[in-house]
């Protein structure tokens, strides 16, 4: 089951990703941490992009999609796997198409969390009110203002995705403003759905 999880900050995609890890067994991966472990392992990509980073530059596509192309061939992915964060551009979307295909394996679904930007960023703001409220420090990333940032950089290169995935016919949508296990039911009846189309 390799699938892939779009949607704006603050959809609940970490969330139900965790639960999804939890009920079958697949690994949740995570660029960042990808490519901390690819640095620290010193793989062939991992010296490319530590060599990119020390130099204060971006770690392009290539070297990204390299370090996933490394990533699910590991034991603990090969029955499947969940991106969430990546791919963040149709570039990169169409990178990891390229790569799965050199590979013989292909994308199961791509789910997108459906949600109302506005109530997210309300979302937010009560999250910040409540973290300070606890005299416990808020996130940077956690305020309003750097919030609708985030937004707006991932309606510019993120959001175009949608298109992309629904020209492959893999694009499935559910509501991501259900109460969060509402959406664990959506997201559970999708993917075992799947699961039993790939057995038959």
């Amino acid at each position: 089951m390799r699938i892939i999880l779009l949607g704006p900050p603050g959809a609940g995609k970490g969330t139900q990703s965790e639960r999804i890890v939890a009920r079958y067994g697949i690994p949740q991966l995570s660029t960042g941490d990808m490519l901390r472990a690819a640095v620290s392992a010193g793989t062939p990509v991992g010296l490319q992009a530590k060599s990119v980073m020390e130099s204060g530059g971006l770690v392009s596509d290539a070297i990204v999609v390299g370090i996933v192309a490394d990533r699910i061939e590991e034991a603990d992915a090969k029955r499947g796997f969940i991106l969430d964060g990546f791919p963040r551009t149709v570039e990169q979307a169409s990178a990891l198409d390229a790569m799965l295909s050199q590979k013989g394996i292909a994308l199961d679904t791509v789910i997108e969390f459906a949600v109302d930007e506005n109530a997210l960023v309300g979302r937010i703001a009560r999250r910040a009110e409540e973290t300070a409220a606890r005299g416990q420090p808020v996130r940077k990333d956690d305020t309003p203002e750097v919030f609708k940032t985030r937004l707006d950089a991932y309606r510019k290169q993120t959001a175009p995705l949608s298109d992309y995935y629904a020209g492959t016919g893999l694009l499935q949508t559910i509501d991501g403003m259900k109460a969060v296990d509402a959406v664990t039911e959506d997201l559970v009846a999708i993917l075992d759905r799947q699961s039993a189309t790939a057995a038959s």
